[in-house]
């Protein structure tokens, strides 16, 4: 049983735009798998239907085993748990600490009283300094975060869904806005928590050579239909224009507008 299951998903949004034609993909426990494409081509919508951020219009997605097409209340909140989310612009709260953000990752697993007190475990705090020591910015953990660079909140943002404990984690054009050291220290990091926990990876990249770089799996879609799903050996030049209906140039190889 794949962890993940697309089964004839399609999402027509209320303008009559079609985000996705009818897809069907199964995401394997432990990948890495990279989703490309040309912007509008349904890259975000499908990361975000996995945890429901988007409804999709028809068709079904399953999480090992259980639908969260289908799930609602408790259920739903339980499924959503599981699944750890990065977004472009970090999702922080700027004037609370590194340490609040982090932890801000357990609130699926208290009263809702208790977070708005800050009243976590001290078992929390252990995940969460645990969590910050994998990214390499324990040292920071007391730091308001909006004193702190952009990779830095990045980095936050990846402990924030550490100490959540998801086996997945969603990653929705997690380094777009970072230059290029600070966009491979991010990415090195998704790598080893790949490896290292098997925690299933699923990104978005506008980033041609990134998604070579560090996928597995290479995901491509076209104005919202699957064109291309394989192993990132088999992703060719040749494959990345099927994706993009294009030859791609040398700066979208390197991600470059």
């Amino acid at each position: 049983m794949s962890q993940i299951e697309f089964k004839n998903v399609k999402k027509v949004y209320d303008n009559g735009h079609v985000g996705l034609d009818d897809i069907n993909l199964n995401i394997e426990k432990g990948d890495f798998a990279v989703i490309v494409g040309l912007s509008g081509a349904g890259k975000s919508t499908l990361l975000r239907s996995v945890n429901r951020l988007h409804d999709i219009t028809s068709g079904d997605i399953t999480i090992e085993g259980e639908s969260i097409t289908k799930a609602s209340g408790k259920k739903l909140l339980e499924m959503r748990r599981n699944i750890g989310m990065i977004f472009q612009h970090f999702n922080l709260v700027k004037r609370s600490s590194v340490m609040r953000n982090v932890l801000s990752g357990r609130v699926g697993y208290h009263p809702t009283w208790k977070m708005v007190l800050g009243l976590f475990p001290k078992e929390d705090k252990i995940k969460a300094l645990e969590a910050l020591e994998r990214v390499n910015i324990l040292e920071k953990h007391n730091a308001r975060s909006d004193e702190l660079s952009g990779g830095q909140q990045q980095r936050i943002s990846i402990a924030r869904a550490l100490c959540q404990e998801s086996s997945i984690i969603l990653a929705d054009e997690p380094v777009a806005s970072l230059d290029p050291l600070t966009t491979k220290q991010v990415m090195d990091d998704l790598k080893r928590i790949n490896k290292e926990l098997g925690i299933t990876i699923i990104i978005n990249l506008h980033f041609v050579d990134l998604a070579r770089e560090y996928g597995t799996r290479i995901i491509g879609l076209r104005a919202g239909k699957l064109v291309f799903d394989g192993p990132v050996e088999e992703a060719t030049d040749e494959a990345f224009s099927e994706i993009y209906g294009r030859s791609i140039s040398a700066d979208e190889k390197l991600g470059v507008d």
